[in-house]
């Protein structure tokens, strides 16, 4: 992806917040809203400013886009919880907390990877 890409999502996220609307339709929720759009975009895209890897980048982008799809569907601009039980991925023989760690991280959906570093 190149610069100008990810700065047309970037504009393309702040102006779904400028036209959001609340799914209850109360003016505190929708301006509330509207700000957690805005500030998530700011966050998520200056913490990412400096990846150059265009492996990386398009990850970044994927989930952008992911998450602005299953906000506009469900009209919740909050990411969408995984549920997962705590041992959920266990084997019959079980596994180390490491190895667990590991396959919950790769069992997270797209639009999850950077929610739990903001």
């Amino acid at each position: 992806m190149s610069r100008s890409d990810v700065l047309s999502l970037y504009r393309r996220v702040l102006r779904i917040a400028r036209s959001w609307t609340a799914q209850s339709a109360l003016p505190q929720d929708t301006d509330t809203e509207r700000k957690y759009i805005a500030q998530e975009a700011r966050t998520l895209f200056r913490q990412n400013q400096q990846i150059t890897d265009p492996e990386s980048i398009k990850r970044c982008t994927e989930e952008c886009e992911a998450r602005i799809e299953i906000g506009l569907h469900y009209r919740n601009p909050y990411p969408r919880p995984s549920y997962l039980p705590p041992m959920g991925l266990a084997t019959q023989k079980g596994r180390k907390l490491r190895a667990q760690e590991r396959l919950r991280k790769q069992a997270k959906p797209l639009y999850l990877q950077s929610h739990d570093e903001t």
